[in-house]
């Protein structure tokens, strides 16, 4: 085999394995080709939504008009499918009142018309995406002034294009924004105290990076892939506390349905009792959801997923005639609905029950995940398909849930960390050309999976290794190639990718000014919490009190390298101050997000004690890193 440094064509396992997927799955059913493309009104005039700027592109509907050719033997004819379906983009139809711009980012955006304009639901990633897709609703539907907003839950693709359909002052006006309770503590808490490996991670997951076209980018499942605009958000003005709370703005009647702990911490559906329409926010789409997205996050509740989705259907289905969501295309008719609905509270059901079955009979996580089978009736149904979750990561995701990382092999509690390990295995093994030569025989023999796992030790043990790095990569490429769901592609494609062509760390902002804004005080403080280097600061100790124009004081004190804060009284615990600091809450927020140091204050700030013990605690401080390697050491 000679080291490539592009993509390879598929080797013949995988063009066979991706044939046979044909005669597996019923293609000739069209009913998905027919939903996605009812009520279609119009496509966008220009394919490229530009950043504010002008000077790149954050999205092109046209990007995926390779997918309308036949499926080639490097991809997965059950995800080129799905691709295929969810490129379809514009202005859609889905009932009198009720219009879904499709295509124009991962998520879809959902206008209902009301007395005197348009209520606006779940507005993209980007106010770029977001503005074009207010535009075009308007180009056919008329010069409507937006009435209200709604986020159906704390994702990124549900609320970041906010300033695309609103302003500020809108709202500060009357212009209500609706949200599930916790939305704004989920949102900003998962975008900042984790939100730069989450965002790494997601360069993974999405392939943004990766070139679009048959041996690359073809989707993630869920939609095509995330926009790179500017992120935003302005927080909600009325909270959704429980099932059954009404609402009704600019004459468009809405019932909820709390369903915190699904597909997010926060989420709710919304019935429309005068359009027959159920908005199932993210809780039921075209595929399977991730129990435990590829990016990272807490683990869900398939249990109380199935739940909710059996109350929906008991709530909702005698006065549903069509279902929705903020991705992929709706269902209509009472009947399929009703089917959809439970089909895929069956999915979730199964998977929890299932998994808690075998776990109980001392199956681990990758075993469990290996065995599962799902039920014939559900794996015939396009729509319980694992294009963005998978039945292998969601099983090993529940027993994470209740058991945890660990698998109760002794031999597994204190494993050494992969640079370590790999050393050892590949002198175990004969040295890295001996572990290269067999692995090479693997590869011709179609065995992908270990291809990647060997030579991965070979690839932490040497990153400089270029035979190793080309092997793994080819590797990767296969398994990428070979996979229905789009996600595990993408992470497939975008290891390949970086191992042949260095890293290309994060494409999108991990903590936009919005979101940042929205942190609460004790969120910012935790934040800056996080960023301690514990060992540099084991023998600091210093206590800080910040004096905040007309709120209490809040005292942080580090200690056995812990950074603490108490609001108010201050305990014996915040210490004897070192340093006080009174200011407004602007310029502490500028300070805590290093967007200022305190010297930037001088003549702001009124300073007394040891100015200098603030600059000492600020040096304690690391910061994230979005670039980190993920492929190699």
């Amino acid at each position: 085999m000679s080291i490539s440094t592009g993509p390879r064509p598929a080797e013949p396992s995988i063009a066979e394995g991706n044939k046979k997927i044909l005669g597996r799955y019923p293609f000739d059913d069209t009913r998905d080709e027919d939903d996605a493309s009812r009520g279609f009104i119009a496509a966008a005039e220009e394919s490229a939504i530009a950043s504010e700027d002008g000077a790149r592109t954050v999205w092109d509907t046209d990007a995926y008009a390779f997918l309308a050719e036949e499926c080639p033997d490097t991809a997965n004819p059950s995800l080129w499918r799905q691709g295929g379906l969810v490129a379809k983009h514009g202005l859609f139809e889905v009932v009198e009142g009720i219009y879904q711009v499709r295509g124009f980012d991962l998520s879809n955006v959902t206008f209902v018309e009301g007395e005197r304009g348009v209520f606006v639901i779940d507005p993209l990633i980007s106010a770029e995406t977001a503005a074009a897709a207010l535009a075009l609703y308007r180009r056919h539907r008329g010069e409507r002034p937006v009435t209200g907003v709604l986020y159906t839950h704390s994702h990124v693709d549900h609320f970041g294009g906010v300033r695309g359909v609103v302003t500020e002052e809108e709202v500060a006006g009357g212009v209500p924004i609706i949200a599930p309770a916790g939305l704004l503590e989920h949102a900003v808490a998962e975008n900042v105290y984790a939100g730069t490996a989450m965002a790494r991670r997601a360069a993974y997951m999405y392939g943004a990076a990766l070139p679009k076209g048959g041996r690359g980018q073809i989707g993630a499942g869920l939609g095509q892939t995330t926009s790179t605009g500017a992120v935003g958000l302005i927080p909600p003005t009325v909270d959704v506390t429980g099932t059954g709370q009404s609402e009704t703005v600019d004459g468009i009647r809405m019932v909820f349905q709390m369903t915190p702990g699904t597909e997010a911490p926060a989420e709710l559906n919304i019935h429309f009792p005068d359009r027959g329409a159920l908005c199932m926010a993210e809780n039921a789409t075209h595929n399977l959801h991730n129990l435990l997205t590829l990016r990272g996050a807490v683990v869900r509740d398939p249990h109380v997923w199935a739940g909710y989705l059996t109350e929906a259907v008991m709530l909702f289905g005698d006065a549903t005639e069509v279902a929705f969501a903020s991705h992929h295309w709706p269902v209509w008719g009472r009947e399929r609905v009703a089917g959809f609905l439970t089909e895929q509270r069956d999915l979730y059901g199964y998977l929890h029950d299932q998994t808690l079955r075998m776990l109980n009979q001392g199956m681990t996580g990758p075993e469990i995940a290996e065995a599962i089978r799902m039920p014939p009736a559900l794996e015939k149904a396009w729509h319980t398909h694992g294009y963005y979750g998978s039945v292998s990561h969601n099983t090993k995701a529940i027993y994470q849930r209740y058991l945890g990382w660990f698998d109760g092999n002794p031999a597994h509690l204190w494993q050494h960390p992969p640079v370590e390990a790999g050393r050892r295995y590949v002198e175990f093994m004969g040295g890295a050309d001996q572990v290269l030569r067999r692995a090479r025989e693997s590869f011709e023999r179609g065995d992908f999976r270990w291809v990647a796992e060997v030579v991965n030790h070979v690839v932490f043990a040497d990153p400089s290794n270029a035979e190793a790095k080309a092997l793994q990569a080819d590797a990767l490429e296969q398994l990428g190639y070979g996979s229905e769901n789009g996600t595990w592609r993408n992470f497939y494609l975008m290891g390949a990718y970086e191992l042949r062509n260095g890293g290309v760390g994060t494409p999108t902002s991990t903590s936009p000014p919005d979101l940042l804004a929205a942190l609460t005080l004790d969120q910012l403080f935790d934040a800056v919490a996080i960023r301690v280097d514990g060992p540099k600061a084991w023998d600091a100790d210093i206590a800080v009190r910040w004096h905040l124009n007309g709120a209490d004081p809040v005292s942080m004190r580090l200690r056995n390298g812990v950074l603490t804060h108490v609001t108010g009284a201050t305990p014996a615990a915040a210490g004897t101050p070192d340093v006080e600091v009174t200011l407004d809450e602007a310029d502490l927020r500028a300070v805590l997000t290093g967007a200022v140091t305190p010297a930037d204050l001088a003549g702001r700030v009124t300073v007394s004690g040891d100015a200098a013990k603030l600059a000492e605690l600020f040096g304690y401080l690391d910061a994230p890193d979005p670039d980190f390697a993920i492929v190699t050491p």
